[in-house]
């Protein structure tokens, strides 16, 4: 197997294809990445500004609605935040549930901090001891793109570890960050809402 990582535009663009209408809930950073590749932002729940509790919304999600895969784009920093959520979302044991963690070593949203545990800790084995159903972990987007169709036809939880390139979010950029923000209709929030009403 190669070693190297993997570019996350490109990993998400294979996860796109394959979305069909799941929910997709980008974390922080991933939320970049995911809204160049996203095909259906009505679809899409961004959590940016929910460092850490990722997971357990995404968790929510997937217990409201059992019949549509949910599937969560996670920082490593975001996770080691909420560790617990692991437990809890095995526990739970959505099937529905597909859960990458994008794994950069560092906090990208916030200048590239390296976060603790970095290059040592291994997610998968988190996601497996924690008792999900399935868990990979990746580091080259060839072995990725030749696993991700089976991965997503997989009964959850899952979770996925990605050895990500870090893109890594500096002041500089913040501060030159002028463009529009892409954000769902009201319409689109909306029809969401009243898919989760109609399913209790």
């Amino acid at each position: 197997m190669r070693t190297d990582m993997i570019d996350q535009i490109e990993m998400m663009r294979l996860i796109e294809n394959l979305r069909g209408d799941a929910i997709v809930v980008p974390a922080m950073r991933a939320n970049v990445g995911w809204s160049q590749v996203s095909n259906n932002i009505d679809r899409d729940v961004p959590a940016s500004g929910a460092m850490g509790k990722t997971c357990s919304f995404a968790l929510g999600l997937a217990l409201a609605r059992p019949e549509t895969k949910i599937i969560v784009f996670d920082g490593d920093g975001s996770l080691l935040m909420n560790l617990g959520a692991l437990v809890t979302t095995a526990t739970k044991a959505p099937k529905n549930f597909y859960h990458f963690v994008m794994d950069n070593g560092v906090y990208a949203t916030t200048g590239g901090q390296e976060v603790p545990g970095a290059g040592t800790t291994d997610y998968a084995e988190m996601g497996r001891s924690a008792g999900y159903v399935h868990s990979h972990q990746f580091d080259n987007l060839e072995d990725f793109a030749t696993q991700v169709s089976d991965i997503m036809n997989e009964e959850g939880p899952v979770l996925v570890a990605c050895k990500i390139i870090p893109n890594i979010r500096y002041s500089e950029e913040r501060a030159a960050s002028s463009g529009p923000v892409t954000r769902r209709t009201p319409e689109a929030i909306e029809t969401l809402i009243e898919e989760f009403r109609s399913s209790r």
